[in-house]
């Protein structure tokens, strides 16, 4: 397993993270998946065992049962130099105050994950979304209690547009407080916006990427086609959209015929891609099973070809392209492969 420095700390993850929104299977939750106690504890086991460190969470996937069930098969105790991550600002009661991001929310709801947890300190905290009605000097002042205070080690955000993410880190910086060092996007071969934004921000303001649903919720693992469904889709989850189907298969045809010559999954492949672009640390992997998990591992030892790579970013190449006037100011350098900074001629 190969580790990375998270942004500009010296905070070395995994880069493969474990996903845990399968945990619990409450609610809206049980779309994605019903792992037990006992299946987690033998996934967490497996997880660990091969090197990864960082198990991903939030209080709001199956109203805290994912924490407790982490809690509760971690014992209390660390395994090895494990690491956790959770979130907060997304609906959790019936309260007037039970979502967003304001210092009362935050707080709370921090402390409340701690002790389902069962630990003294979050590794990485993460704003799971935007609040638009809560002032951001309230937010990184709530975050900068909170590390004051010990609670939580480092912090980042989550789903943010570039300025938001700027935003938040102007302000950080004007106070004097605890600046994002990471951010968790969504970032697939099939949905590559990130590469417009949110990539050359992170490059230029030394944060580090973790990345949710790097399959697609299983649509890039190779298992469905264009006659079929994942299971999510069949039960009702929406998430991450697909705008374009018949894009879709066709990269997932590339990712095949690549798996079929390393004797891999297609999932590997789409993983393996993802792990080789800029300022990536980390990919959310989860699974309904120990045999999901073992493959999408071994994707941390996948290498692609230039040529394979190449193939990928053509089929996948979005379908709107960078302005000009924006390429202008892009150090390609800086930023890494030349393919996430089109030429003006692309366009």
């Amino acid at each position: 397993m190969e580790y990375r420095t998270l942004g500009r700390s010296g905070l070395k993850v995994s880069t493969l993270t474990m996903g845990t929104m399968t945990f619990g299977g409450a609610g809206a939750f049980s779309a994605v998946g019903k792992t037990d106690l006992d299946e987690a504890r033998r996934m967490i086991d497996l997880c660990i065992d091969a090197g990864i460190n960082l198990i991903d969470t939030a209080n709001v996937y199956s109203n805290g049962l994912s924490e407790e069930i982490i809690g509760e098969a971690l014992g209390g105790k660390r395994k090895g130099d494990v690491l956790i991550a959770s979130k907060a600002r997304m609906r959790i009661g019936d309260g007037p105050n039970d979502e967003g991001l304001s210092r009362y929310h935050l707080i709370r709801e921090c402390e409340k994950s701690l002790k389902r947890l069962r630990t003294d300190v979050i590794d990485i905290y993460f704003l799971h979304e935007w609040d638009g009605t809560t002032p951001l000097e309230e937010t990184i002042a709530a975050l900068d209690t909170l590390v004051s205070q010990g609670k939580v080690r480092y912090v980042g955000c989550s789903n943010y547009s570039g300025w938001q993410v700027m935003k938040a880190l102007g302000i950080s910086d004007r106070q004097h407080q605890p600046r994002f060092v990471t951010q968790q996007i969504h970032y697939t071969l099939e949905a590559r916006e990130a590469e417009y934004e949110l990539l050359p921000i992170s490059v230029d303001q030394g944060l580090g990427v973790l990345v949710w649903s790097p399959l697609a919720g299983g649509l890039l693992s190779g298992k469905y086609n264009r006659d079929q469904a994942t299971a999510r889709q069949l039960s009702g989850w929406t998430e991450p959209p697909i705008r374009d189907e018949d894009r879709l298969w066709r990269i997932v045809d590339v990712l095949a015929h690549i798996g079929e010559n390393h004797g891999v999954s297609a999932a590997q492949v789409a993983l393996a891609w993802l792990l080789g672009r800029p300022a990536i640390s980390s990919l959310v992997i989860g699974g309904r099973t120990e045999a999901q998990f073992k493959d999408n591992i071994a994707a941390a030892s996948l290498v692609l070809t230039s040529e394979e790579r190449a193939r990928l970013d053509a089929v996948s190449r979005p379908p709107v392209l960078y302005p000009y006037w924006h390429q202008q100011f892009t150090a390609k350098d800086r930023f890494g492969p030349a393919d996430l900074v089109l030429d003006r001629e692309d366009i």
